[in-house]
This record gives C-alpha cells, structure tokens and sequence, in this order.
C-alpha cells in the first residue's frame, strides 16, 4: 500500500488503515488509532463549487461519495447516520448519467465557496468534463460556457468589492516593533516593514506599536503631525480600560444589522493611511541605552495586550494578526521574562524543572490567559525574536501555537532567514490575494463506533451541543498538519468487512475575505483483532509522527529521562506485538518490511532535540516543539531522523546512511535535519579548496562537484518555512559537531577497534545496533 500516494488523494496518513472491531483490541496495537490532517492541502485537482453543500439534517455531514442515492425520489440517505435527505430543487436533473461533483468517486476532498448571491446550482459531472453551472432560474440547470474550477468564477462584483479602492474590508495587521533594538537591528527591521506595506493590498487594515519601557500607539489618521499615545509599560489594563483611554468607542450592533468595523485612527485601511504608517515606521528611533549592568526594559506583554485592544476595539470582522518583532526579553510589566538586573541570568531547563524561576509561572499564565483571548476573538499572534539570548518563547509558547502563529528564532534582523520568512507570510497566489486564511474551524463527523479523543497541534478545542467536535485555529496555510487521535467505542457493534466513516470540514476565510468550506470524506473497514490487514495497513513514518507529539506532550508534564523510559517501554511492548520470534531467543526475532522502520525513528526520536535538552536553551527546546506540532509526516520524519546525502567523484550523489562510518575524507556529506543544512567537506576536500584547486580550469570536476551540492543545500532552503540555516564545516572543525551529534555512534573512543584514520565519536550513547540487541532481548520475554 503506497500510503504517500494515498495521502496525495485525500490529504490524510493514518498510522493503522484497518481498525479491529473492539477498544480492547485498538488498545492491544500499541500506537493509538490517529490520523495526520493536512487540511487546506494543495491537490493536483481540485473541485472548486460555487454554491453551498448540502447538509445532513441530523448529524450535520455534508454530501459526499459514499453517500446512498436514490435518484427517482431525490433522496440521499447520510452514510453516518443513517438519515434521509431530500435534495432542493436546484438539483432538479440529478440522475445516474448527471451528479454533482460531491458525488464524483475520484473527488473525496472538495471545496464549497460559501455566501454567493442568488441561488447557486451544483457543478455537473459528466463522463469526462466537468462543467460550472449557472444559477437556477426555477426550472432546473442551467448550463454556463465556464469549464474550470478556477478561483476565476468568483462574479466581477465580488472582485470588485474585496479588492477595489476603499471597498470591502481586508484582514488586519498590527505591528508591534521592539523600540530596545540596536540601531542597525531596527534599521533592517524597518526596512523590511516599509517593503511589506507597500506590497499590502489597498483594503488591508493595519496599525503600529512601539515598545520599551512604555507603549507607544500611532495614530494613524491624524495628518498634521505625527500623534502618538503613550502608555505605562508596567500596568496590566483590562481591554476595556485600554479602549476607553485611547478614545475609542466601538458602537453596538443593532439587531438585525451586519456587523461593521468600528472606524478609528489606530487602525485604518492602508489606502487611507499608506503615508502616515510609511512615516511613523521610518520614524521608529532607537531607545536610550539602559544604564550599566542592566537590561534595556522591555514591556513586551503590555504591548500585546494594547495591541488585542486595539483590535477589539475596531470590531474587525474579518482576520487580523498581532505581529511582534523583538530582539530581547521581557523585563518589566506583565509577562516578564526575567529582570533587568544583569546579574540575574534568565532561566535555564534546569531552573524551570527544580522551579528555581522568579518570573516564570506567573508569565506562563499571563500568557495563557492571552492564548484564550485571541482564540475566542479569532486574532493571531505571531512571534519575530531576532536575538542571540532567550526572548520568552517557552513563556509566549501557548499564546501563539494556540492562535496558530507563526513563530521564528533568529539572530539579527538583517539575516537572510528572517527576511524570507517574512516575504514568505505576505506572498500572494495567483489571483493576487494573500496566501493566508483566518478564522479557521475543522469538524470531525465520524460513524457512532467511532469517537474523536483529542488533536495534537496549533488547535483549540470546542465542542458542540450534539457532541460532534469542533477546533478552532486563528490561521492556518497548506502545510499546516494536525494529529488527530481516535478510539473505538464501547458500544461497537459493527462486523468485521464493513466500512466506517470520517469526515473533516473545514470552513475558513479565503486571502480574498470570502468564506470558503473544504470537506474530505474519507472510509476505511473493520477488521478482526488478529487479522493480516492490520499489519499490512500499518503506516510505520506515520506512526512515528504521531508518538513523536505524543513524547512532545509529555514533556510538559515529566522529565525527558521518564519520557524516554515511556517510548521504550512503547517500543518494547510493540515489538513484542508486532515481532516474529522464539520466546526467550532474541536471535530469532524479526519484523516485517511495514515495521522494520519503526524501532529506528524511536531510536533518534530519543536522541532528537525534542527531548533530549542538552545543549538547548528552553526557547530553542519550545520552538523545536511548535515547529514538530505542526508540520507533515514527511517533514516530522527529517526532524526525527535527518538525512543524508553523499557528493563524490565516485558516482552521482546519493543517500548514505546516518551513520558515523559516512563521513569520509573525500567526500562532501549534505545533512538536513529540517532546522539547519549542513555542508560537510571532507578533510581532502577542504584542503583541494583551500588550494583554490575549485578555481583551476585544470579541475572542472572539482567546481561542478562544489556547485553541485550547493545547488542541493539551496534547494532544501528555499523548499522551506522557516528558512533553515545553512552550515559549512569541514572535517574535523568546531562546527562539524551540527552534523555529529546525530550521526550513529557506531564507533566511539571506546570501541574495542578502530580502523586507523576512521572518524570516531566521543560519547557514552548507545549505537543503533546495540540498541535492537536490546529491544530483540526485552521484545522475546514477554
């Protein structure tokens, strides 16, 4: 089963593909009954409808492929539960030879466009085109000219009012800028800010805050001067006090009336406001420096909160973000990270596990307190921290994985990464709208033997009255993956061979402010506790994935070292399982092709900086984590177990294993763990550089080698969000350790034999092969 080719249909990994039939037996498989959702996954093909789906007035499943039809009394009957459904009249001509495409077999994902005007009719499927129809006069389907599903089928008033001059109203952005940079920090800052503005489209809203030791709020409509409203940075205003201070007074809505944004000079359209903003950023200046032995004051927290204020304030309808650029931590106000006093050292792992920390858990729960806020008023909050110290990201942490943020750690402003990633956040799709989308809500719809028991990844859970689950993201984009975990249910009566059902709608607000709602349907079969489909639909990268979140969520409640002892005592039990053997002779034992993998990526799991913190700060340890909960099964595996890619005179490049026996004087090894590319030159290749020998005409070879590997480690770059920073070492230097701390120890300075000038690694680590004698020792006696 090629479960990536699966993927690509559906936009789903499932860890098992076959689920036995009682919660006994799921319990008995080990890895937990999960699905990694890829919800606004790009398609090759795509259906994109103009009109609204139809719903079942019982679970609230929306129409799909396995749904029973009965086309003479235009009824569908709900695969879920079961219930009859009549269709509207404006599906009038449905039959056999004439579906709609929610019904299409090869179309298990399909996209509605929501709230168009007039009534909207399904979109025709024939034996082979697929057509748009027209809205409905009454008397069946009308059939358009238009034969695509473009985004292009949006009508000419909607494209007027989301992107015409001064009409329709646009997502919000509030940048909110550390004034404690240094000169040339803030210089590159602002120039990157000024290069975003004036790529905005015209209807985007946006406002300005500048910190230090007080919250400086731009007026932005005020055209004589430029007028800034001071605020204390040590206070902890509520949103209503912030509001009334700043001379803000959002009116109700009356009944009956669409909501509208609360105009004020804060906040305003870019086409209103372009030359103020372009001239409160280029007048951001530097704050005085701290006095000696002092950190400059930061009042990071009460900045965001006048920023949530703000937008509350505005009664902004549509999305919004709270953008924070700094380059230190927090040290006054609410939030605080640690003092300003210099002799105080901000926390370390170890403080935060023996509860050594002055500021820490009253910061942890500030900023839960704001993840809440932003989650129940649909606002994201994104995290820049440029620095080469800890800023607060462990602290920050639920505020923005919550509001489903982007986060990114960097060491200047000026650097390559941070200017790609910000680019990458205000690109625009083809049509010329921003590729983001907000307000974002997924709901699970599952046959009654099945029951959702939580989502790991930059989600809220909410729930609904008919217990149908619901969550809720601020953002999200076409990479942004979810885990979501499943159990049987007591009552499960269903028999081995029949089919079970789960369906993910996701509704969320299009780059082009119109609601959009994407639903994939999805069926797999029960199957009996011991039969062979349940190995042969074991999905061992995806697997991984999942208890890689799951060791990441017990971090937050136990040490590494008793979350290692955790996945062992997993990995034990599930190659006991799962193995081949003679009990008590570990030689005998052996596992299938689909879970040979598996014990591999738990051994590097263990290893990884996930949960190994050694030589981590807590914000690096904190990102590794949002960065994990959040991406694919592929990219979770390179994060897990790096790659590795070999670059000789030999042949063409190719993988070599993760394996210390890999390096090679003369070879060139490029490494990706996802975070960092490394380049490693081997001894040899170093010094055939260092003799300009790449600048020869009489070695050709050797610059088209060198080019070649760093067109690899570019690529690798440029694939990805946030940028990974890219290393060049040579065998040997202080730099080479990026790339040996991850290798396979298989030899070591203790190794009982050493082929004279191999490359050894100096720890105490297990190797991988001592690690499956282990496992094959412990798998046999139970």
């Amino acid at each position: 089963m090629d479960f990536v080719e699966l993927e690509a249909i559906e936009g789903l990994r499932w860890s098992w593909n076959s689920w036995p039939v009682s919660r006994t037996e799921s319990n008995d498989l080990v890895i937990p009954l999960s699905i990694m959702q890829t919800p606004l996954m790009k398609f090759n093909e795509l259906p994109l409808l103009s009109y609204d789906p139809l719903i079942c007035s019982r679970c609230g499943s929306v129409l799909n492929p396995y749904a029973r039809v009965d086309y003479p009394s235009r009824i569908w009957i709900c695969p879920f539960c079961y219930q009859k459904n009549s269709f509207p009249r404006s599906y009038a001509e449905i039959g056999e030879n004439n579906i709609p495409a929610e019904l299409f077999p090869t179309y298990s994902t399909v996209e509605y466009q929501l709230g168009h005007q007039g009534l909207m009719t399904p979109t025709r499927v024939n034996s082979n085109p697929v057509h748009n129809w027209g809205t409905s006069n009454g008397s069946g389907l009308a059939k358009s000219n238009s034969s695509s599903f473009s985004s292009s089928s949006l009508s000419s008033l909607d494209q007027r009012g989301l992107t015409g001059r001064g009409i329709g109203i646009g997502p919000a952005f509030v940048f909110v800028v550390d004034g404690s940079s240094s000169e040339d920090e803030l210089k590159a800052l602002k120039n990157e800010l000024l290069l975003i503005v004036a790529q905005l489209p015209e209807n985007a809203m946006v406002g300005l805050i500048v910190f230090d030791s007080m919250v400086r709020v731009y007026d932005l409509g005020f055209t004589e001067c430029l007028r800034v409203v001071v605020l204390h940075g040590e206070r902890k205003p509520s949103s209503s006090q912030i509001i009334e201070f700043l001379g803000i007074h959002p009116t109700r809505q009356q009944l009956g009336k669409p909501q509208n944004t609360q105009k004020h000079n804060f906040i305003l359209p870019i086409s209103e406001c372009e030359f103020n903003i372009t001239t409160a950023i280029e007048d951001i200046r530097h704050s005085p420096p701290p006095s000696s032995g002092h950190r400059p004051p930061r009042c990071t927290g009460a900045a965001i909160l006048v920023a949530i204020a703000l937008l509350e304030g505005s009664l902004v309808p549509t999305g919004s973000r709270i953008m924070v650029f700094t380059s230190g931590p927090a040290t006054i106000g609410p939030g605080t990270i640690v003092s300003q006093d210099l002799n105080q050292s901000i926390r370390t792992h170890r403080d935060i596990n023996t509860g050594n920390t002055v500021f820490y858990k009253k910061s942890c729960d500030f900023y839960k307190q704001i993840s809440e806020k932003l989650s129940d008023l649909s606002m994201v909050l994104d995290l820049f921290a440029c620095s080469l110290d800890q800023i607060g990201v462990t602290e920050i942490r639920p505020a923005v994985e919550r509001s489903g943020g982007f986060v990114m750690l960097s060491e200047s402003f000026e650097s390559d990464q941070f200017k790609k990633c910000l680019r990458h956040i205000f690109s625009r799709d083809e049509d010329g709208f921003l590729t983001m989308c907000f307000d974002v809500t997924i709901e699970i719809i599952t046959t009654k033997d099945v029951k959702v028991s939580g989502a790991i990844g930059p989600c809220v859970s909410t729930r609904k009255q008919n217990g149908s689950n619901i969550w809720k993201l601020g953002t999200i984009t076409d990479k942004t993956c979810i885990a979501f975990l499943f159990e049987i249910t007591q009552e499960q009566k269903a028999q081995p061979g029949t089919a079970f059902f789960i369906q993910f709608i996701t509704k969320y607000r299009h780059g082009n402010m119109g609601f959009r709602k994407r639903v994939t349907s999805a069926a797999r079969r029960w199957v009996s506790g011991g039969a062979p489909e349940i190995a042969a639909g074991f999905d061992q990268e995806t697997a991984a994935a999942v208890m890689a979140r799951l060791a990441v969520r017990e971090t937050e409640r136990n040490f590494p070292r008793e979350v290692v002892r955790w996945l062992d005592k997993e990995l034990i039990r599930f190659a006991g399982k799962f193995g081949d053997y003679i009990p008590e002779d570990p030689g005998s034992f052996r596992l299938s092709t689909n879970f040979s993998l598996y014990p591999q990526f738990m051994y590097h799991l263990r290893r990884s900086q996930f949960i190994d913190v050694f030589n981590s700060s807590p914000d690096e340890t904190a990102f590794f984590q949002m960065m994990l909960n959040r991406e694919s099964v592929i990219g979770s595996l390179i994060m897990i177990q790096p790659t590795l890619t070999r670059f000789s005179f030999d042949g063409p490049p190719g993988p070599v294993l993760l394996d210390i026996g890999s390096v090679s004087p003369d070879v060139i090894l490029v490494f990706d763990s996802y975070f960092y590319v490394v380049i490693h030159y081997g001894s040899k290749i170093g010094q055939w550089m260092k003799m300009g020998y790449d600048k020869d005409p009489g070695h050709e070879n050797f610059r088209r080698l060198l080019e070649a590997v760093e067109i690899e480690a570019g690529q690798l770059a440029a694939e990805r969000i946030p940028v990974p920073k890219v290393v060049r070492c040579e065998q040997h230097s202080s730099q080479a350790r990026f790339l040996l701390a991850k290798l396979n120890p298989s030899v070591t300075h203790k190794s009982s034999y050493v082929v004279d000038g191999a490359e050894v690694v100096l720890t105490d680590d297990v190797s991988l092969e001592v690690f499956i004698e282990h496992l094959q020792e412990l798998a046999v006696q139970g």
